[in-house]
């Protein structure tokens, strides 16, 4: 007996250094999750005052595409129409995703499947050093390289969409490779081995085989890279022209949700129309990386190995 209640005593100690670890994590998980809902509904709460306070329709609000905060319509109507920087956003996010997708592929391809040992060596520390150039590099380089690259083949400003878009295909391409690369580790050794015992080729073997097995980390790949795409600003900012316009062609200055909210939102005053409509514009944003997130972690989810 006596036995026993020294063996307790001795790992009380322990238990409470476990119990105060658990308090420890219970309490940084709580402070995460408020932090995450306190800006939530901050943001929510400032976005929907355009619609509360100021009595801006909804239809008017997304379908129009007249954006001028400061001026009325004819009939009263504030022109906060915020289609153009909504199409502009997802025109840029759908073309680099597109463009970027077949590069990362490839890429992965070559360095998990054809050449490992040279992807190891050069091409994995090419894509790190990628993706740790800061935002306004990349849109300094799109200042300087493309857009007077697209001025002098298309003509025009240079600005626009594909200029977007192509700033944002380099931007993205180190991301999705990186995660398509890990997908591509992650698929068991034995599918491979499986498949070259029944007499496939390694062609065969990678686009009948791996990539099938491998294809919801691949999805989930691009998507975060789309995530990415959506919710850059500066680099965007720099080459896109930054107008207000529903773009016409892939060569005209058009805008993003980000563009114009870090173009405007320091010169605003808090509480006004024209302040809180680029509430309203993060609010999309905010929600649209939410989407993107959920949808990653449900890919992830439904796709994964056993």
């Amino acid at each position: 007996m006596e036995e026993t209640v020294q063996h307790f005593k001795k790992r009380s100690p322990k238990r409470k250094q476990e119990r105060f670890g658990k308090t420890i994590s219970l309490v940084a998980t709580i402070f995460i999750v408020s932090i995450v809902f306190s800006i939530l509904f901050f943001v929510a709460s400032r976005g929907l005052r355009t619609f509360t306070e100021h009595g801006v329709s909804a239809i008017d609000f997304f379908a129009g595409t007249a954006w001028r905060p400061g001026e009325v319509s004819d009939a009263g109507e504030p022109l906060v129409g915020a289609f153009p920087m909504i199409a502009g956003s997802f025109l840029v996010t759908i073309f680099s995703a597109l463009l970027a997708t077949p590069f990362a592929l490839g890429a992965a391809i070559f360095m998990t499947e054809i050449s490992p040992k040279t992807g190891k060596k050069y091409l994995q520390p090419v894509i790190e050093l990628l993706v740790g150039i800061p935002s306004v590099v990349y849109g300094f380089i799109g200042l300087t390289v493309i857009v007077p690259f697209i001025r002098q083949i298309f003509g025009g400003t240079g600005f626009g969409v594909l200029a977007a878009t192509l700033v944002l295909f380099v931007m993205i391409l180190p991301t999705t490779t990186s995660m398509a690369v890990d997908t591509l580790n992650a698929v068991p050794r034995y599918y491979r081995e499986a498949s070259f015992a029944m007499g496939a080729t390694r062609w065969q073997t990678i686009y009948k085989v791996v990539l099938r097995a491998a294809s919801p980390g691949l999805l989930t790949a691009v998507i975060f890279g789309m995530a990415r795409a959506f919710g850059e600003a500066l680099a965007v900012q720099m080459v896109i022209g930054n107008a207000a316009l529903v773009p016409d062609s892939l060569t005209t200055p058009a805008s993003t949700l980000t563009s114009i909210l870090t173009m405007n939102m320091g010169n605003t005053v808090l509480g006004t129309l024209e302040n809180d409509v680029l509430w309203s514009l993060a609010t999309i944003l905010l929600f649209m990386s939410l989407f993107f997130n959920i949808l990653t972690r449900w890919i992830g989810k439904k796709g994964a190995m056993k």
